[in-house]
């Protein structure tokens, strides 16, 4: 209904359930792993929304708790990410070594 493929939708999919940390589409993981929440947020607000739109955008700056939030939740998000590339060198490194990676 969007007319977007469901790879670029940003939102939850099922698609994406053990396929990313988050269950997240890629853009979205980006958007929240490069560190411009902020910015989108921003633009979210100041975009034009047709007059016809059901909801509300939040509006006014990003508060000093909501950044340090946002920073922590991404923190946790390249945490986790790094964990899954550790596991995957380990899994790689024991099939070259021979053994099985179950």
């Amino acid at each position: 209904m969007t007319g977007l493929p469901g790879w670029m939708r940003f939102g939850y999919s099922p698609g994406w359930v053990d396929r990313s940390p988050t269950g997240l589409p890629p853009t979205a993981e980006w958007i929240m792993s490069s560190g411009l929440m902020p910015q989108y947020r921003e633009y979210l607000r100041t975009r034009r929304i047709p007059s016809a739109a059901p909801f509300y955008l939040p509006s006014g700056p990003v508060s000093r708790e909501d950044e340090v939030r946002m920073l922590e939740e991404q923190a946790k998000a390249i945490e986790s990410q790094l964990d899954i590339v550790r596991r995957r060198i380990e899994d790689l490194k024991r099939i070259r070594e021979g053994k099985s990676s179950a």
